[in-house]
């Protein structure tokens, strides 16, 4: 598998090039296997420059596929290929998650559902607040995987990985983002995610750290 973390560039050449009738015209299509409204905001902004054509799976009927894994490229690469194999094109799968240090990582890849189901960022919230009340480490930081597929079988997937180090606020702060944002602090800029501009989120957050990696492969290889 071709894998590149946010501080790695790739390269290389075109293994199980995409068919030719998907190059014609300026935008290529992508399958973005999600239905977080969230996060495919923020993948379409990220991957703008690279003129794809951003289609979120739910538009051509693709359900959420299962995430039973216990590591986020697992989760993203299942997700990628289940879009990819349910529409017959190109697709990109995340699966990220806050990790904290005083929680042995957790909640890691159960972050979306670290209160239970159904999803619910306000529970997942909560839950983190009761967990770490008294404690004094909040050292924790955001993951991100991406992962990049040309076809359900493709044997060389494009994989990315984005790490963004910060703490867990003592109270909930800003109204924008989503999931763990408002709790999420940069120590650097005194924000939290939720506080951030949109702007500077989307340039140095996990997401596009991961996407960052693998930008000159999609280039090249899509």
């Amino acid at each position: 598998m071709a894998s590149d973390r946010a501080s790695a560039s790739g390269g290389g050449g075109k293994p199980g090039g995409m068919d030719d009738r998907l190059r014609v015209g300026a935008r290529r299509p992508l399958v973005i296997a999600t239905g977080n409204a969230g996060k495919l905001r923020e993948i379409d902004h990220i991957l703008a420059p690279l003129e794809f054509e951003v289609i979120p799976q739910g538009s051509l009927g693709v359900i959420e596929a299962p995430e039973p894994h216990c590591t986020f490229i697992e989760n993203a690469l299942a997700k990628a290929r289940h879009a990819s194999a349910s529409t017959g094109l190109p697709a990109l799968a995340d699966d990220s998650g806050i990790c904290v240090s005083a929680l042995g990582g957790a909640p890691g890849v159960r972050s979306a559902r670290f209160a239970g189901e159904p999803k619910s960022d306000p529970r997942n919230n909560a839950k983190l607040a009761v967990a770490l009340d008294g404690i004094a480490d909040r050292r924790a930081y955001y993951c991100c995987v991406i992962v990049v597929v040309r076809s359900a079988d493709d044997p060389q997937p494009l994989i990315g990985e984005g790490l963004w180090a910060g703490e867990v606020a003592h109270a909930a702060a800003g109204e924008g983002g989503f999931g763990y944002d408002p709790w999420f602090l940069i120590p650097s800029t005194g924000l939290t995610v939720a506080q951030m501009p949109v702007e500077l989120k989307n340039r140095i957050s996990h997401r596009a750290l991961a996407l960052a990696s693998i930008a000159a492969r999609l280039r090249s290889d899509f």
